[in-house]
Parts: structure tokens; C-alpha cells; sequence
């Protein structure tokens, strides 16, 4: 490898040493100055539709045109890549653009001569039928090689017959009409003359291949991808676009017509799931190619330094490429794109493939492609075997800027030292060359193989007493005789289930290994000396197993993925709610195999971002449909609490992280909603025209509960209030009257919310929202304006809060939203909660709340209740609340909203408390939320006793003595001067 991105380099190598070259120099002198002379430049579409013109003006017929203007700009490209350091992407480009150009002007002169001879194609209405050119491969992945034929496919609209000749003659069905433009066109663009040709042309990637029709109808090709549509030709499909007409591609006057081109190939190619089940495809694809290379190179050592096709060449890169582009693509879209180097990006954006690997692959596959130009500038062959001859393999690393250039391996090495050649064999440069093809392929082979898993030695992975003899099946007598008890009885009656039985006979060979390997991994000892993970880690993995196996996709995740599943063992062995979590949202242990699970926080910036890409993606796929945007958020989501989860029970963060970073996570959830949802509302409050459609809402969550003081838990219930400021969506009276008022549209939109956030989908649920802390509670409307809730909470008129809706507001935040109402909801809350109170009253109010909270979750003797005993979580959070209430008129820095722990603290510095008994009140409460928090990963009760009584008795009085200080039986007077 190299140090530097092997591209742009200005070198001293002539390209006139190419054979190729020096034939169109020859041929073509006037032409090529003249060209030079129109053109200096980097030839693009612009610039080569005016040379074939020119060229034609000269007086040639348009395959002579067409041929002599493909000469001139390869021998400029020739020139600008080996002479002036011209970017290999740039190359690329004009090489794709030639292409469209040349289709694009044979298509026009191909259907010009059927026109005449039977009239323009019609559809059922008489509107014309358009055919498109579909490109495959390089060349619909705008990477086009020097010397490529270039795959199409030819498909159009619909069926329907032509208009006839002038004559009346002539008449034929559209169908055949387009069978002959293809013929025509492949015989302008394909067919070699004394001028050479212009592209060779391969149609073997169309339905049925050489043995189907060389065109198709979109009805033909949809029935075909539903019916005989391999996993193979979505790889072909991936790249596909159209190429031509002009008219059909983005910008041109048809291209919404041939949107449904695009709507119907995105569903073939990616699939609404994580697609795990295309890696054996896939594999079988690659073994194929590689012994196919293989068989041409037998007898013939010079044939395998195939840089396209041979072991570590272009097509591994490729591959490696389009199979995670593939297996994820359908859930997130931001990882669509045709460019092999702009998709390695994203994967590494995304986090599919580390950051190093990805500008590791990317520099090779440039490397590699710069070199099989260099190939086919010699003699315009369509080939990619390095050259046995000397001197073209010195002029070909010459123009590479070998030598000179350090030769770099991957850091840390992730391949296998690669043996240099003999000396004696090669010199200089030459000798560079090999060396640098050599370190290349082997760092490329190695990650495709890493990531197909070929060649990986067999894991002891039945993970039995005796692990050796064939595969055998889950239902089998012998497999469960070598599995230990309790998990061998497990199985026999997993085995026995009807629906296991139904399984085929490659699905219960999968379940026995999976089941094997767990065994093995969750009885043999960790890593570093950890502790074996116990026959229960591999009991709840079958019970995980069970309501799944009908869900091929996960299982090839964890067939495909040894250590996904591994990890899986260890979180199903650490704590028992993870496996409800994982079996209500299988579809997160695809984060198991992010190697970034374990790093760092939430980013609720990055969140959102990623969400803004892919409602963009999506966007540009067509596909940004409520649907599509509702399973989105709900896959994020989960994904980021099984994150949360997983730092959890492996004690990477502690409970207080838990509750910020899931409250957090929530918070960035409802602004997305919002944002979403607000687009997809049909009417909207605001002035007539554009303004009332592209406005933002000026709308907020106010956040309460677990919610508003950050503390939330998994499955927490969102307590929210809604509330909009009606000062800034004055109707125009113009505007008519159907144009909904504020509150009328507020409504409508706070209900659209609701269901974004609480609708259950094929990808799950989000939240369940109570918004009974509204003004006047259910019998209130559902959103409030503002001034309405500010009048409300500060006892404005008849209709105003109670003390419990105080003690509220002592949690309540603005948490997304119209940011404008965020300053003003504080104001009021601060406002409110600083308003002086009779503190007998207010202590007899809340007390007699407590009283009834008390009442309702009685605890037998000798049993405490975390949450609810004297002593617990709630006489907490009410003495803190009371302290609130009674003092922050004096003291303001009981206003802020940080937290019960810190609230005491700070009371116990203002003097409302003993000294010590805030912070020892704080310190019970944490370790009363961890007991709890802990309590329900495993889902054990909430009530201690016995030992754990004992132990925790002294975080209970040291709360019994923040309640008999926070409330005295009479005041407490006021500081002089107060």
C-alpha cells in the first residue's frame, strides 16, 4: 500500500509508448490538433456531442463519426492520465460520458429510421412509448474503464403497437418495434468497421439472459424480478441506471416517466430488512469467478495477474463494496450509491466498515483501476493481465511514478506478509511494481475474505463432548446426545416443535450449529480469564431462538457472524430483560456488530443527523413515504437503546448515564418526529401561499416525569404537554375558509404526532405517551397555547392549577420544539415555582398527596418498597419537591432543574437542611434508583428483605431524616432581612 492516494501524478512516461496511442496519432494527426485546438481540456459530454458534430460536419456518416470521436478522446484521455497526472476518477467520468453521449445520439438515429419505416410506438392513450437504455456495472456506477464494453439492458414502458408508416403500411407492436431499435443501435455503437467501433456491447445481464428477448417491458421485468429474480442480478441491479435518452435522465423533459424504473428495481435490489441471507449467494458468485480465473490461468502462469478478476483484484473490492451495501441498504438508504469509492465512505460513515479500511480499500482499488488503464492504453484490448513484456511493464509502473514512492502495508497488518519478487526477475521500477500489486491484492484478499468468511478454520463450534463427523441436524438423536444437561433437554423439546420440524433440511442444520457454537462459547472460559457464561446464557439464546425461526435473515446474521453471536451470549447471561428487549426488536443485533457498540455516549447531534441523511436518502429514492419515515425512526430508536443497553449490563456507564443518555435519545427522537410529521400535515396554521406549507411549526413538547427530570428508564412512559404560540400563526383573512385556525391545526397535529410516536408498525413502537399534565388534564384540550398555559399555571382566572401541578412543574423542561418558546416556558415555570406559598398549607397539601400515593402501594411487613415504602424514592422526590415549592423564593438555585441529588445538596448549603443529611438523602437515592434499575434488567421484584433489608437501612433513615427536616411542624421563620 501507499502512503499517499496513489492518483495525480504528473510523471515523465510518454504516452506514446502505448501501441494504441501511437495508431490514432498517426491515423487521425488533423484530427487529434484539431480537437486539441477546440478542446484542450479534460474531454466531457459537452465536449464530445460538439466533436462527433464537427466530425459529422466534415462529412462523415454518423459510425464514422461516432468511432473516429472515441479515438480522439481516449488518446486525450491517454495524454491527460499518463503525462498530466489526470485523476482516475476524471478518467472515469469521461470515459461514462462518451458513453451516454454516443447511446444517447445512436438511440436518436435508431428510432429516426424505425419512425419512418412504421411510425412512432404508442401506448393505449396514443402518447408515445420511450425505451431506455439501462447501464450496468462500471458503467452505470459512472466508472467506465478505458477499454470496456459496457453492459446494457433495454426496457420500455408498456405494449401497444406503432402508428404506421405515412402510407398506412407498416404497423407492428411495440414490442418489436424496440427489438429493432436495439438491433440498430447495436450495430451503430457495436459493430467494428475500418474506423474500429465505439463500445462492444454485452446484453448478457438482461432477464434470462442470452436466452431472453434483447428488450424488455417494465410488466415483463417486474414479473421477473418477483419470480425468477436471482440474488446475483441485485448485485448487477444495484449499479443499474439509465443511460439514455438525455431526456430520461435526471434534468431532461421525460425523467419523471422514468422514475418507475427506478421504483421498481430499489425493492428487487434492497430489501425492507437486514438481508443476511445474500452472503452465500454471493459466495457462490465469487467461487465461481475465482475458479473460472483459475481454470484460464491453468498452463498459463502470465494470466494470473489478473488485476480485475485474480485473487485481491478490483472485483473482491467491489464485492466487498456491494454486499454490505445490499444486506443493509434497504433499512438505511444513505448507504445507496453507485460509486464504489463514494460508497466506501459511507459504509465507513455508517460505521459498516472502519474508517482505516475503507481509505485502505479506497487507495487500492484507485491503484488498481490506474493500472488496468494503463493495460488496455497499450493496445485497446479488453484485458486486465498485467503484460509479460518488459518493457511495457517498466513504462506502466514509469507511469505510475514508480520508483521513488514508499510502499506502505496496512497498521496494524491485517494480511500476511507479501514475498517480494526475485531480483534477478525485475529491476527498478518493474521490480516496485509487482511488489506494490502484490501488497495491494493481498490487504484486498484478505478483507473480502474476512468478510465472505472463506477459509476461516472450522470453530470447535459444536461445542460438544465430541465435536467431530458431518454436520447434523437440530432434530437429531446424536447431536442432542452430545450436548451437557439442562441445554440437551431443552433442545429435544425446542426439536420437537411442529414448526421446527417444518424447517428445511439447511435450517436445522444452521439451528444445530448456532446452538453448538453457543454451547461451546457459553461453557468455555472467557477472554482474559472471565468466567464461564453459564448453561442459562445458552437457554435464553434458545428461547431468543424460538419465535424467530421464521425469520431466516437473523439467523444468517448469526451463521454469518460468529461474534455477533457471541456477544449476543454474553448480553442474554448478564441480565434477563435484554432478551424481552432483543425479541420484540430482533433486528438490533445487527448492532452487535458495529465495533463501536462500546465506545463512548449517545450523540444526540449525530442521531439527528444520521436522520436527516437518510430522510434525504430516502427522499431521493422516492421513497420518503410516512410508512418508510415511522419504521426509520422506530429502527434508529431502538438501535440507540440497545446501545444505551448493552454499555449498561456490561457497567460501562452508571444508572445517572442510563437515564441521561435514554432521555437524551428521547428527546432527539420527538424533535425529529416533529420535524417528520410536521411535512406530512395536510393543513397547517399560517398565511395563504408558500409561507403556510414550508414554515416551522411554532409548537413545543414540554417535557415531565421521568421525562422532564432526565431520569428516564427503558420502556418509561414520555409525561408531555403540548403547547403552541398562537401570537405567531395569525390567519390571513384572505386566505379563505377552509384555511384551518391555530388551535384547530395545533390539534390536528398534536394528534398526528401522537401516532408517530406511538403507532405500533412492522418495525415496532416508540413510546407510550400520557399527556393527563395538561391544563385541566383529560378533560382539557389536547395542546394549549401559550398564554392559556401561562395564565393557567399562574392562577390567572377561575381555571387555574393545583398545588400536585406544581409539584409538577418542579421536573417539567421544554424538550423539542419551537426553540423561541423554550426561554418562555422557563420564564414561566421559574415564575411560578418562585411565588411564595404558605408553607403549612403547601406542607399539608403535599403530604396528604404522599399520603395517597402511600395508600395505593401498601407493602406487607417485614418488605420494603423501594419506590414506595417510608423511606423510599417517593419521599425523596416529594421532599424535594416540597423544598422547591416552600423556599425558592428565597433561594433561586432551587429553580434549576438538575436533579433531585443536586437540589438536596444545594438545600443543605442554603441551610434548609441539617448539615449532612442532604447529602446523605442524595446518596441514598442513588443507590435506591441502581437497586431498582437493576431489579428490572433482571426482572426481579422491587421489594427487599431479609439481608438486603438490612443493608439497606441506613439509605432508609438517612431518607426518613430528610423528610422530618424538609417538613418541621411549623415554619421555618425567614434570615433577618430576608
Amino acid at each position: 500500500m501507499f502512503e499517499f492516494p496513489f492518483d495525480a501524478v504528473v510523471t515523465a512516461a510518454p504516452a506514446a509508448h502505448a501501441r494504441y496511442v501511437q495508431r490514432i496519432r498517426r491515423r487521425y494527426e488533423h484530427e487529434v490538433q484539431a480537437f486539441a485546438t477546440h478542446h484542450p481540456g479534460l474531454p466531457r459530454a459537452a465536449e464530445i456531442r460538439a466533436l462527433i458534430e464537427r466530425l459529422r460536419a466534415q462529412g462523415r456518416e454518423l459510425p464514422s463519426a461516432l468511432r473516429v470521436g472515441r479515438q480522439l478522446v481516449l488518446e486525450r484521455l491517454a495524454t491527460l492520465d499518463v503525462e498530466q497526472g489526470a485523476a482516475m476518477v476524471d478518467i472515469t467520468a469521461a470515459m461514462t460520458e462518451l458513453a451516454e453521449v454516443t447511446l444517447d445520439i445512436a438511440l436518436q438515429a435508431a428510432q429516426d429510421e424505425l419512425d419512418v419505416r412504421h411510425g412512432a410506438p404508442l401506448d393505449g392513450q396514443g402518447r408515445r412509448v420511450d425505451m431506455w437504455v439501462v447501464g450496468m456495472g462500471k458503467l452505470g456506477g459512472r466508472e467506465l474503464n478505458v477499454s470496456s464494453d459496457i453492459d446494457l439492458i433495454y426496457v420500455y414502458e408498456e405494449d401497444g403497437h406503432t402508428a404506421g408508416a405515412p402510407n398506412g403500411t407498416g404497423r407492428i407492436t411495440v414490442h418489436e418495434y424496440f427489438a429493432q431499435v436495439a438491433r440498430r443501435l447495436s450495430t451503430l455503437i457495436g459493430d467494428t468497421t475500418e474506423d474500429g467501433f465505439v463500445f462492444r456491447v454485452d446484453l448478457a445481464l438482461r432477464p434470462n439472459g442470452n436466452s431472453g428477448p434483447p428488450v424488455v417491458s417494465m410488466a415483463m421485468l417486474e414479473e421477473y424480478f418477483l419470480v425468477q429474480g436471482r440474488e446475483w442480478e441485485r448485485f448487477a441491479w444495484l449499479k443499474s441506471r439509465i443511460v439514455a435518452p438525455r431526456a430520461a435522465m435526471p434534468g431532461g423533459e421525460r425523467h419523471d416517466r422514468a422514475l418507475a424504473l427506478r421504483d421498481l428495481t430499489i425493492p428487487f435490489v434492497f430489501r425492507r430488512y437486514l438481508d443476511y441471507g445474500v452472503f452465500e449467494g454471493l459466495r457462490q458468485l465469487h467461487r465461481k469467478i475465482r475458479d473460472e480465473a483459475n481454470r484460464r490461468a491453468a498452463g498459463r502462469p502470465e494470466r494470473a495477474n489478473d488485476v480485475k478478476l485474480s485473487r485481491g483484484g478490483i472485483r473482491e473490492i467491489e464485492f466487498t463494496v456491494q454486499l454490505l451495501q445490499v444486506v443493509r441498504g434497504g433499512q438505511f438508504p444513505e448507504i445507496r450509491t453507485r460509486s464504489t469509492l463514494r460508497a466506501l465512505q459511507r459504509l465507513s460513515a455508517r460505521g459498516l466498515i472502519p474508517q482505516a479500511t475503507a481509505n485502505w480499500l479506497a487507495q487500492a482499488y484507485v491503484f488498481l483501476r490506474r493500472v488496468e488503464h494503463r493495460i488496455q492504453y497499450l493496445d485497446d484490448q479488453q484485458t486486465h493481465l498485467l503484460p509479460t513484456n518488459d518493457a511495457d511493464l517498466a513504462w506502466i509502473a514509469t507511469s505510475l511514478g514508480l520508483p521513488g514512492r514508499k510502499i506502505l502495508t496496512p497498521t496494524p497488518p491485517t494480511s500476511a506478509p507479501c514475498t517480494p519478487p526475485d531480483d534477478a526477475d525485475c529491476q527498478g521500477a518493474t521490480c516496485q511494481l509487482l511488489e506494490a500489486l502484490c501488497s495491494v491484492r493481498e490487504f484486498v484478499a484478505n478483507e473480502f475474505d474476512a468478510l465472505l468468511h472463506d477459509g476461516r478454520s472450522p470453530s470447535p463450534g459444536e461445542g460438544c463432548r465430541s465435536c467431530g463427523g458431518p454436520p447434523m441436524p437440530v432434530d437429531s438423536d446424536d447431536f442432542i446426545a452430545k450436548l451437557p444437561e439442562p441445554i440437551a433437554g431443552r433442545v429435544r423439546d425446542f426439536a420437537q416443535q411442529g414448526k421446527v420440524a417444518m424447517l428445511p433440511d439447511a435450517g436445522k442444520l444452521r439451528l444445530a450449529k448456532l446452538i453448538g457454537r453457543a454451547t461451546h462459547t457459553a461453557l468455555s472460559e472467557g477472554k482474559d480469564g472471565q468466567p464461564p457464561l453459564g448453561a442459562d446464557a445458552v437457554l435464553h439464546f434458545i428461547d431468543w431462538l424460538n419465535p424467530l425461526l421464521r425469520r431466516d435473515s437473523y439467523l444468517s446474521l448469526l451463521a454469518e457472524r460468529p461474534e455477533v453471536q457471541n456477544r449476543l451470549l454474553r448480553l442474554l447471561g448478564l441480565a434477563k430483560w435484554p432478551m424481552r428487549y432483543l425479541l420484540r426488536h430482533p433486528g438490533v443485533i445487527d448492532e452487535l456488530a458495529d465495533p463501536r457498540l462500546m465506545d463512548g455516549r449517545f450523540d444526540a447531534a449525530a442521531y439527528q443527523q444520521e436522520l436527516t441523511d437518510r430522510h434525504r436518502a430516502w427522499s431521493r429514492a422516492g421513497q420518503a413515504d410516512e410508512e418508510a419515515l415511522l419504521d426509520t425512526l422506530r429502527r434508529a430508536h431502538h438501535a440507540e437503546v440497545f446501545r444505551t443497553l448493552v454499555r449498561d449490563v456490561e457497567g460501562l456507564i452508571t444508572v445517572e448515564q442510563v437515564a441521561d443518555d435514554l432521555s437524551a435519545l428521547a428527546d432527539a427522537t420527538v424533535s425529529t418526529a416533529i420535524q417528520w410529521a410536521w411535512g406530512h400535515l395536510q393543513q397547517r396554521p399560517g398565511k395563504q401561499g408558500a409561507w403556510a406549507v414550508n414554515h416551522e411549526p411554532h409548537f413545543a413538547v414540554i417535557a415531565y416525569g421521568k421525562l422532564g427530570g432526565k431520569e428516564l428508564g427503558y420502556g418509561s412512559d414520555l409525561d408531555v404537554v403540548f403547547l403552541y404560540d398562537d401570537s405567531q400563526d395569525d390567519v390571513d383573512t384572505s386566505a379563505g375558509p377552509d384555511t384551518p385556525s391555530a388551535i384547530d391545526a395545533y390539534l390536528l397535529f398534536a394528534r398526528k404526532l401522537i401516532t408517530w410516536l406511538t403507532l405500533r408498525t412492522a418495525a415496532g413502537e416508540l413510546f407510550d405517551i400520557d399527556t393527563a399534565l395538561r391544563p385541566n388534564g383529560n378533560s382539557g384540550l389536547l395542546v394549549t397555547s401559550f398564554h392559556s398555559y401561562d395564565d393557567y399555571q399562574r392562577q390567572r382566572g377561575s381555571n387555574t392549577a393545583w398545588t400536585w401541578e406544581h409539584q409538577a412543574l418542579t421536573r417539567a423542561r421544554w424538550c423539542a420544539g419551537d426553540a423561541a418558546l423554550a426561554e418562555r416556558f422557563e420564564t414561566t415555570r421559574r415564575n411560578v415555582l418562585a411565588s411564595e406559598r404558605d408553607p403549612l398549607a403547601l406542607r399539608d397539601e403535599v403530604q396528604a398527596m404522599r399520603e395517597r400515593l402511600r395508600s395505593a402501594h401498601t407493602c406487607p411487613a417485614g418488605q420494603f418498597d423501594v419506590k414506595h415504602s417510608p423511606g423510599g424514592m417517593i419521599d425523596v422526590e416529594f421532599a424535594v419537591q416540597y423544598l422547591v415549592l416552600a423556599h425558592s423564593h428565597r433561594h433561586a438555585g432551587l429553580l434549576d432543574n438538575v436533579g433531585n441529588i443536586a437540589l438536596l445538596q444545594h438545600a443543605e448549603d442554603v441551610g434548609l437542611l441539617p448539615a449532612g443529611a442532604g447529602a446523605a438523602a442524595g446518596k441514598a437515592y442513588r443507590e435506591l434508583r441502581r437497586l431498582q434499575h437493576r431489579a428490572r434488567l433482571n426482572e426481579s421484584p422491587t421489594r427487599l428483605e431479609g439481608e438486603a433489608l438490612v443493608a439497606i437501612e441506613p439509605h432508609r433513615q438517612a431518607v426518613l431524616t430528610l423528610w422530618a427536616s424538609a417538613f418541621p411542624t411549623e415554619p421555618t421563620p425567614a434570615p433577618p432581612g430576608a
